[in-house]
């Protein structure tokens, strides 16, 4: 690495050590007790995996955010990786706001208004999603990927989509909240290789449109996979798929629907899941699909 770049690390960390207030690329220096308080001791999980877990925070003024705890970064890689998610922006993802560096390394997001999605798929006295508003969660998912895809620099090295990592804002527009640039053990067989080749590309791509896939078949069946799901992804790869997709159609959405629609839509889940090991189509093919199918007129 070039010396001048390490020089810049410490001094900026020698810096970020000593501050206590003052804000990094307009990213604000939480206090670790605030954020303890704010999750009331890391208690309030909103997901949690190999690489972070994710929290419900109620700040003093009443604000309510999402705080991500980073594992296995050193000090160094955390400043970076507060640095390259300062410098994103994009509808469909939670915008860093600031981050800590007490006793663990945190991240604070946007407020989060709704919660995640699973929390609407699984829980019974939140109101239906429509059927338009999901297909709106699927097309900005998608919208994001795009983002993410061609035009960061550097690429992201993780990024997880399930109803979990996907957050609902006050006006339930979807941000995805688990990405990240900095590869860890935990996640290292993900990250790029010195020649960022193309098989390595159409892996990548892979991976993230079969996340994608997945998240579909929940937003029309209503059930929570998080992608890990025996039963829905046996299902959808099964050979009765055809044959019970009515079944298997959310029964909160009614008669809201059109059934050729969501039984289209079920068909693209399908072909994002065996897309895994090498794509048939790429993410803004798919974006593009939604967007359509968001402002049919019969939606």
């Amino acid at each position: 690495m070039d010396r001048s770049i390490l020089r810049f690390r410490h001094r900026l960390l020698a810096w970020l050590h000593r501050s206590r207030s003052v804000p990094v690329l307009n990213v604000k220096r939480f206090r670790y007790k605030e954020i303890k308080r704010a999750t009331s001791g890391f208690n309030r999980v909103v997901y949690s995996n190999s690489r972070s877990s994710a929290y419900n925070a109620k700040f003093q003024d009443g604000r309510v955010a999402l705080v991500k705890e980073l594992r296995s970064l050193s000090d160094n890689g955390f400043i970076t990786e507060v640095q390259l998610l300062g410098r994103l922006h994009h509808r469909h993802l939670l915008t860093l706001r600031g981050f800590s560096t007490g006793h663990k390394r945190l991240l604070v997001f946007d407020e989060i208004g709704h919660g995640s999605l699973r929390d609407h798929l699984n829980d019974p006295l939140r109101t239906p999603l429509s059927w338009r508003l999901r297909l709106q969660i699927a097309a900005g998912v998608a919208a994001a990927l795009e983002y993410l895809l061609l035009f960061t620099n550097p690429p992201m090295c993780h990024v997880s989509i399930s109803s979990s990592t996907i957050i609902l804002d006050e006006n339930f527009t979807a941000k995805i909240s688990d990405i990240g640039f900095h590869c860890t053990p935990a996640n290292i067989s993900d990250c790029p290789d010195a020649s960022n080749s193309d098989d390595f590309k159409d892996q990548k791509c892979g991976n993230l449109i079969y996340q994608l896939g997945a998240l579909i078949l929940e937003l029309v069946t209503g059930q929570s996979s998080d992608g890990t799901s025996a039963d829905l992804i046996n299902w959808i790869e099964g050979t009765n798929f055809a044959m019970s997709m009515n079944k298997m159609i959310d029964p909160d959405l009614g008669n809201s629907f059109d059934y050729k629609d969501a039984r289209n839509l079920l068909s693209v889940a399908k072909l994002c899941i065996k897309s895994r090991e090498k794509p048939r189509f790429s993410i803004p093919q798919i974006f593009r699909y939604l967007q359509s199918k968001v402002y049919a007129p019969n939606c």
